[in-house]
C-alpha cells in the first residue's frame, strides 16, 4: 500500500471540470485558512457552528498527549488479564475504532445496535476478560446509555464490580461525564468538544477503544502529520483540494451519488466511516452528495454507474473508476475531512450540523412512551415469513404478494433515484441480508444504498431527511428468539429496536418518500423467501 496520501482524477472530464475549481479554492487559500481554522470559509450563516467544530485539523499534534496515557490504561488491563474490549458506540463514536482495528488486524466488539441478539452475543461473552468502553460525545445516546446498563447488570450477576471495568469516552460536562463520576468508573477521556463526531477519527473517541484493543495509534497521528503537510498548502497539488472539486464538480452536472468501493487499500470497513462523514456533512438543504458503499470494483453500481453518480476507488485497483485515493489511514481520515469540509463550501451548505438527525429521534422517543415501542401494526398482507406493511397510500389495491409489492414500490422511483435498505437485524447473525444490495441494485438499475439499523441513522439518516428528495426506502424488522431488558427503563431492546424503525419510517413518509417495511416473522426464512421475491422481478421493475 502506498504511504503517500494522494488523489487521482483518473476521468478526463471530470479532471478538466475540477481544474478550475482547484485553481479557485487555492486562490481562496481555503486549504490553509481551514487548517488555521478559520470560521468564515462557508459563510455568516454557518460561522458560529464552523468556529467550534475545526479543532479537527491539528489533532495529529493536539492529541499526542493521549498516547501515553492509553497505553497505560492498556498495560493495566493486561496486567488484570483483562483483554476483551468492547466498545459501545454510534456513529463516529463507533466507525472510526472499527476501522482502526480492523485495519490493524486486532480484535474489538463493536455494539452499535440495538438487535437484542446481537448484545446478546456480545453479552455471553467472557465476561472475566471484559473491559467496557462507553463512548458518547453528547453523553446522551439512547443505545450507548442502554449498553452500559445492560452490561453494568451483567457484570454485578457475575460478581463483578462493574466500576472497575467501564471506561468512558465523552465530551467535558455531558451527562456521561456527571454519571461516571458519581459512579466512580474506572476511567473518564473527555475528548475535544471543538470537534464534531464525524470528524473525532483522531479524537479519544477513535484513540482510546482502538489503542485499547492494541492497534497502534502512534502510528495513526504520525501518518496523519505527513497528510497534513500537503493538505494545509494552498496549491494544484494539494490532494483534498483536488477531491473535493472533483466531487464539487460532479455534483454540479448532475451526480450526487459517490459510489466507494475499496481497491486493495488494506483498510476494511473505511466506506463505512466515509459514508457517514460524506452524508452528515453535505445532506441538507434538498442537496448534498449521496455516499454509496458497495462490496467492489466488479460490483452493481460501481464500473457501470451512470450519470448520477461518480466512482471512487479506495486503494490502488483504480480499475473502473473516476477517483481514486490511495494512503495509509491516518492520511486518508484527514484527506476525506479536508475535502467533505471543503465540498461544503462548494455546495454552499454548513458541513458541521446534522440538522435533520433529531426528527427520527424524537419520533422513536413518542413510540416508546407506548408498550413494545409503539401500537401494533396490522400488515396488509402476509407472504410466508414476510408481513408487508407500506407507509403511506402508495400501494395498490390487490396487491397479495411480497413480489407483487415490491414492484409497485420500486416503480416508485423517481428518474436518477436511489434505494436505501435499512435492515433493523443482527449484522452478525443475519450478515446475509447484504446480499439484498447488490441484488436489488442489478435488478432495478437504482443507486443503492444498504445500512444496519440503528447504525445508519446516525449516518446517512442525515441525508435520507435533508440531501435530494429523491429516495425510496425498503425496512427491515424481524422478530426476536429472545429480548433483553433495559434496567431502570420502561423497554426492552426489541422495544426500542421496533421504535427506531417505526419512527424513521414515520418521518420519512412524512417527507414525501415511500416507505415500504417488511416484516420477518422467521428471520432466516424470511431473507430467503426475500431474495427469491427479488430474483422473481426479473428486469420488471427496470
Amino acid at each position: 500500500m502506498a504511504t503517500d496520501t494522494s488523489v487521482d482524477i483518473t476521468d478526463e472530464a471530470l479532471a478538466a471540470d475540477a481544474g478550475p475549481l482547484v485553481d479557485r479554492l487555492a486562490a481562496d487559500q481555503v486549504a490553509g485558512k481551514l487548517a488555521a481554522h478559520d470560521p468564515t470559509l462557508w459563510g455568516a450563516a454557518a460561522e458560529s457552528e464552523a468556529a467550534v467544530r475545526l479543532a479537527w485539523t491539528t489533532l495529529h499534534d493536539t492529541s499526542r498527549p493521549l498516547l501515553a496515557e492509553i497505553e497505560a490504561l492498556r498495560a493495566e488491563l493486561q496486567a488484570e488479564g483483562l483483554d476483551r474490549i468492547v466498545l459501545a458506540g454510534m456513529g463516529g463514536s463507533s466507525l472510526a475504532p472499527e476501522v482502526i482495528t480492523a485495519a490493524a488486524g486486532v480484535p474489538l466488539v463493536v455494539l452499535d445496535t440495538t438487535d437484542p441478539g446481537q448484545v446478546a452475543d456480545a453479552l455471553a461473552g467472557d465476561l472475566e476478560r471484559t473491559v467496557l468502553v462507553v463512548s458518547s460525545k453528547s453523553g446522551s445516546t439512547v443505545e450507548t446509555d442502554s449498553h452500559r446498563r445492560i452490561f453494568e447488570a451483567a457484570f454485578r450477576e457475575d460478581g463483578i464490580d462493574p466500576v472497575t471495568r467501564i471506561i468512558v469516552v465523552t465530551d467535558p460536562g455531558s451527562p456521561m461525564e456527571t454519571a461516571a463520576a458519581e459512579a466512580g468508573y474506572r476511567k473518564v477521556f473527555t475528548a475535544d468538544p471543538n470537534v464534531g463526531g464525524r470528524y473525532s477519527a483522531l479524537t479519544a473517541f477513535g484513540l482510546v477503544p482502538a489503542g485499547l484493543a492494541g492497534a497502534d495509534i502512534a502510528a495513526l497521528l504520525d501518518d496523519a502529520a505527513a497528510a497534513h503537510q500537503a493538505l494545509h498548502v494552498d496549491g494544484p497539488d494539494n490532494p483534498a483540494l483536488r477531491l473535493a472539486a472533483a466531487l464539487g464538480a460532479a455534483h454540479g452536472r448532475g451526480a450526487e451519488k459517490v459510489v466507494l468501493a475499496d481497491a486493495g487499500s488494506g483498510l476494511p470497513g473505511f466506506g463505512d466511516w466515509a459514508e457517514q462523514l460524506i452524508a452528515e456533512s453535505t445532506g441538507k438543504d434538498g442537496t448534498g452528495l449521496l455516499p454509496v458503499v458497495v462490496e467492489g470494483p466488479d460490483s452493481t453500481g460501481f464500473a457501470d454507474a451512470g450519470d448520477d453518480a461518480t466512482a471512487v476507488a479506495i486503494g490502488p485497483d483504480a480499475s473502473g473508476a473516476a477517483i481514486s485515493t490511495t494512503g495509509p489511514l491516518g492520511g486518508q481520515f484527514l484527506l476525506w475531512e479536508f475535502a467533505t469540509a471543503v465540498v461544503g463550501r462548494l455546495l454552499g451548505i454548513n458541513p458541521f450540523d446534522q440538522p435533520d438527525v433529531e426528527a427520527a429521534k424524537k419520533a422513536a422517543r413518542a413510540l416508546l412512551d407506548g408498550p413494545a415501542g409503539g401500537p401494533a401494526a396490522t400488515p396488509t398482507l402476509v407472504d410466508g415469513s414476510i408481513e408487508v406493511h407500506p407507509s403511506g397510500n402508495w400501494l395498490s389495491v390487490g396487491v397479495a404478494t411480497v413480489r407483487e409489492a415490491l414492484k409497485v414500490f420500486l416503480a416508485a422511483a423517481p428518474e436518477g433515484g436511489y434505494l436505501a435498505v435499512q435492515a433493523y437485524l443482527d449484522r452478525l447473525d443475519d450478515a446475509s441480508a447484504a446480499v439484498l444490495r447488490p441484488e436489488l441494485a442489478r435488478r432495478t438499475g437504482l443507486q443503492t444504498t444498504f445500512g444496519w439499523g440503528p447504525r445508519f441513522l446516525h449516518s446517512t439518516g442525515q441525508y435520507h431527511k435533508g440531501g435530494h428528495q429523491n429516495g425510496l426506502f425498503l425496512q427491515l424488522t424481524g422478530d426476536s428468539e429472545q429480548d433483553v431488558e433495559v434496567p431502570d427503563r420502561p423497554y426492552s431492546l426489541a422495544g426500542l429496536q421496533r421504535a427506531q424503525a417505526l419512527g424513521d419510517g414515520q418521518v420519512l413518509s412524512d417527507h414525501g418518500r415511500p416507505v415500504l417495511r417488511l416484516h420477518l416473522t422467521d428471520r432466516a426464512a424470511g431473507l430467503v423467501e426475500l431474495v427469491k421475491a427479488i430474483q422473481d422481478l426479473g428486469q420488471e421493475a427496470k
